[in-house]
């Protein structure tokens, strides 16, 4: 008698079937298919319900995400729960278009934290002789990781999330409200809640573009990127063109389209002075 189908598989075969338009088979033996079901069918989520997340059940995913890999162990990573409800509006105000931050029951941002590797080498007698660009890197990529797996775990509990890295647009707005003091930086927003629609899986580029092996490969990229800009539009097509002032309106608005408009205008051109206030050298 033969078993029947584990839905987790059938969930993420039909998952990655939209993100990439190809079938990768999963066995029914494959162990953790339902956190692989979580993660494939990840989608954001703008529209939250208005029920609240219980601050034990926060407190949870909170320890979760900081369970994250961290660069040798030197946790240069924080987040602060945004519950005061005039500073999350003050953020907002700084940061048009985002309105469903304020519509989140859980707003959340994650910062690299430099300071406390710099006061423990102050207390116990030993000099900061790392004062170049990897130590800013590695409190970022530490508060990204850290974020991911908040999302992560966010998912698996039933909430949807959406991140906001246009805080960094507002950076000194966001530093000023959350009262960040030398060596900590914000890296990104997170709306967290109930979702109230179910949102949608975004197609993302084929696999052969962005996964090598042995060397960095782009034959056929220009192509391969062409392609998936007709199976993006055709699968959840742009609402609206961006800059249509400056560049007109395209009569096919693909990906590729949207991402060369909004690269062919300067973004966060003052992050790296505002980083540098924040005493990182970046040399």
């Amino acid at each position: 008698m033969s078993s029947s189908p584990n839905p987790a598989s059938a969930r993420i075969s039909a998952a990655l079937r939209t993100r990439y338009d190809i079938d990768i088979p999963t066995t029914q033996k494959q162990p953790g298919l339902e956190a692989l079901a979580t993660i494939a069918e990840h989608r954001s989520i703008r529209r939250f319900k208005p029920d609240p997340v219980a601050p034990e059940l926060l407190r949870l995913l909170f320890a979760c995400a900081l369970s994250a890999p961290t660069k040798s162990d030197l946790q240069q990573a924080d987040l602060i729960h945004v519950a005061d409800t005039g500073k999350r509006q003050r953020i907002v105000a700084a940061i048009p278009d985002m309105a469903w931050v304020l519509d989140a029951p859980v707003f959340l941002v994650f910062c690299g934290n430099n300071r406390r590797i710099r006061k423990i080498g102050e207390w116990r007698g030993k000099p900061f002789v790392n004062e170049h660009l990897d130590h800013f890197m590695n409190a970022a990529v530490d508060a990204g990781i850290v974020m991911m797996n908040f999302i992560r775990a966010a998912e698996a509990a039933g909430l949807g999330t959406c991140p906001i890295s246009a805080i960094r647009n507002a950076v000194e707005t966001t530093s000023r409200e959350l009262e960040l003091p030398e060596g900590v930086f914000p890296v990104a927003g997170l709306c967290v809640g109930y979702p109230a629609t179910p949102g949608h899986i975004s197609p993302r580029l084929p696999l052969d573009v962005t996964v090598h092996t042995d060397r960095y490969d782009e034959t056929g990229l220009r192509e391969q990127i062409e392609s998936y800009d007709r199976r993006r539009h055709a699968n959840h097509p742009y609402g609206k063109q961006r800059r249509t002032a400056q560049f007109g309106s395209a009569d096919f608005y693909g990906w590729s389209e949207d991402k060369a408009r909004q690269y062919a205008e300067p973004e966060r051109a003052d992050f790296g002075a505002y980083i540098r206030r924040q005493g990182f050298s970046l040399k």
